[in-house]
């Protein structure tokens, strides 16, 4: 049990300091509960002659609905929380390998997904492959007129405006809305946005959390 809490605990700490839903606790626990659960299967069913799976196999259906409850599409067309489910089926099974006494088993997956989320995520970065969602702010004197010119710079490329917000005045208009792309293609938008001359000013609000 505590190799489990252990080895959950550390998967935990790489997402809490990514500032993820799932952190060290949701981590550590969903791993010590999967461990447990393993154990008692086993135990309960060798006290009865009865099916040593029974339980265990309960585990699986449940992380599901855990994982589906990390995964929002809150933002319109923007679905998030989709590393964070991913995360939590895995350490489940890490924590059903260490109640299967499978304690090698273990500590290897632990080390791969720690390397797939420090290193591979370093390695996206480094060659601009990681794509994120940065939040805009634009200015103009009227919505539609406004909201056409971000349109147009955005077409050619290749871009979306999503989940795009309004705060009008009579005379006064700031919308703000996101865009999906790699860090180059955002820079390019920025720039893009600005040297087009159409806004009366251009913010960029930085990336917004979506693992």
């Amino acid at each position: 049990m505590a190799l489990a809490a252990v080895l959950g605990g550390l998967i935990g700490l790489e997402r809490q300091s990514k500032h993820r839903a799932a952190g060290l606790r949701t981590n550590l626990f969903i791993c010590l509960g999967a461990a447990m659960f393993t154990l008692l299967s086993d135990e309960l069913a060798g006290a009865h002659t009865g099916d040593h799976t029974r339980i265990a196999a309960q585990i699986i259906p449940g992380i599901g609905f855990i994982g589906a409850g990390s995964i929002l599409r809150a933002r319109g067309e923007i679905v998030t929380g989709i590393t964070t489910a991913a995360t939590i089926f895995v350490v489940a099974s890490v924590g059903m390998a260490v109640g299967g006494a499978q304690y090698v088993l273990a500590i290897i997956a632990t080390l791969l997904i720690l390397g797939v989320l420090l290193l591979l995520g370093a390695i996206e970065r480094a060659l601009n492959l990681k794509v994120m969602i940065y939040g805009y702010e634009v200015s103009g004197p009227k919505a539609e007129e406004t909201e056409a010119k971000i349109n147009a710079v955005l077409e050619p490329l290749h871009s979306l405006m999503l989940n795009m917000q309004l705060a009008a005045t009579p005379r006064h208009v700031r919308i703000h809305f996101e865009c999906e792309g790699t860090h180059k293609q955002q820079t390019r938008i920025l720039k893009c946005l600005k040297d087009s001359g159409a806004f009366e000013s251009v913010a960029a609000l930085g990336p917004v959390q979506t693992e």
